[in-house]
């Protein structure tokens, strides 16, 4: 029995294109692939016809995540638990110390604020508050040689200004319990009817000092104090009331 024609089986090996020659092509083609998208490497040719070596396969795949790890490291931002923190410099390593200037003055303390007191007036009224009974002028036929100051009984007596005591008792004259003192400006002071003395006889008192207390001793007629100013010598008496009232203190008088 004849064949019209003979089988592609069983034409001859001329006539056929080698199979592997095709399948080398392929894969030559693919690694050309591979390196067109940068990714280097030695890629085995091998024939498809035999088993693939997983190694190949596995060793193209690592290279391939590779790439795309490092593509996607390249575009994505650190997280701020990957980016190491840099420790703080030191202030003695960075900024120097400044310099103190050579020119620079301390400061001035503060002065003090002065303190003023107020002084102490020289002349003062022997018994503040007091209401005045009787003038220096005539009265009852006589000379009412001082002032009366009249307060309830056993008031402090103040001495009008400093000097020192030259009289101090009752020497039986009418004017009971006195203290005479000399100022040593050429004026005495003279205040009676005193019921107790509080100094004695050169004793220095400064104005305003108390020196003895209201009473009627003498020649009174109640409780009161007369009160004298002696012009350059014991009993040459004056008018208080202008004396007084040249040093600042008034006198309904």
């Amino acid at each position: 029995m004849q064949h019209s024609s003979p089988t592609p089986y069983n034409a001859p090996a001329r006539h056929r294109r080698p199979r592997r020659a095709r399948r080398t092509a392929y894969v030559v083609t693919g690694a050309v692939a591979l390196l067109g998208l940068g990714i280097g490497g030695v890629v085995t040719v091998a024939d498809r016809s035999a088993p693939t070596p997983a190694a190949v396969d596995l060793g193209v795949q690592a290279r391939v995540d590779d790439a795309a790890r490092a593509d996607r490291s390249a575009r994505e931002p650190l997280t701020p638990s990957a980016v190491p923190a840099s420790p703080s410099p030191s202030p003695s390593a960075t900024t120097p110390a400044p310099k103190k200037s050579a020119t620079a003055k301390p400061k001035p303390k503060p002065k003090p604020k002065k303190t003023t007191v107020a002084k102490k007036p020289a002349w003062v009224i022997p018994m503040k508050g007091a209401g005045i009974t009787s003038c220096y002028g005539p009265r009852w036929g006589t000379q009412h040689a001082g002032i009366d100051f009249a307060m309830p009984a056993g008031t402090p007596i103040h001495a009008a200004a400093a000097g020192t005591v030259v009289k101090a008792g009752d020497v039986g004259d009418g004017y009971g319990i006195s203290v005479f003192i000399d100022h040593h400006n050429g004026y005495l002071t003279h205040y009676a009817h005193q019921s107790r003395l509080a100094v004695a006889v050169g004793d220095k008192v400064k104005a305003g000092q108390v020196i003895g207390y209201e009473g009627s001793t003498g020649d009174s007629t109640g409780p009161h104090l007369h009160f004298e100013v002696h012009q350059g010598a014991m009993w040459n008496q004056i008018d208080p009331a202008p004396f007084l009232r040249a040093r600042g203190i008034n006198v309904a008088c």
